[in-house]
């Protein structure tokens, strides 16, 4: 399969996946999941212990491969988990698909990497690369940036000279701050959208 034909069906399969998740929304809303607590305890009851690590397992699935839009994730996480748990589960998902694309782009190098994001995306980041102080410091402040295109910058570090655990340290430390950032917009945003609707 061609690098083309590989990114037109991620096309494809996200398209795919939003459809179906928006289906799934207007389904829990119908059966008033999202508007009564009590609702969704119930809904969620018997998935105390699948429910997570299956969340947990399509974070991690949608940060190397993103069929999934990342936003729609954070967010129910925290609609279906609560604020805490949510946030727990998305870094836990997060944290690991992200160590995952580092050593997939370390191991498999830049042919891995153009069957997920253009050629002409990728070289416009990798000019940041010719000094590696200047790339770990600008990948921190990235990682530390909600709106950074997090999954191609970690791509583009493992083709690096960074270190594994300089890497690791940057994911643990700075990723919390974004993924607190986002849910917190995206929750605030859809109880907005509620109270419109």
């Amino acid at each position: 399969m061609s690098y083309e034909q590989s990114r037109k069906l991620i096309n494809r399969l996200t398209i795919i996946s939003t459809i179906v998740i928006i289906g799934l929304c207007i389904y829990w809303y119908q059966r008033g999941i999202f508007t009564s607590q009590a609702k969704m305890s119930a809904y969620l009851a018997d998935k105390k212990i699948l429910g997570p690590f299956i969340f947990v397992l399509i974070q991690i699935i949608q940060v190397v491969i993103p069929i999934i839009p990342g936003g729609v994730s954070l967010l129910a996480g925290v609609v279906f988990f609560g604020a805490g748990p949510g946030f727990i589960y998305n870094y836990i998902g997060i944290v690991i698909g992200s160590l995952i694309n580092f050593f997939l782009a370390r191991y498999y190098g830049k042919s891995f990497i153009l069957h997920i994001v253009s050629e002409e995306s990728l070289e416009k980041y990798t000019k940041w690369t010719k000094n590696q102080k200047k790339f770990n410091w600008f990948f921190a402040i990235c990682i530390l940036a909600p709106v950074a295109p997090d999954d191609l910058l970690c791509l583009l570090a493992g083709l690096t000279e960074m270190k594994p655990w300089t890497y690791f340290w940057i994911i643990v430390l700075c990723k919390p701050w974004t993924i607190a950032a986002y849910s917190l917009g995206l929750v605030y945003g859809a109880r907005w959208i509620m109270r419109l609707m």
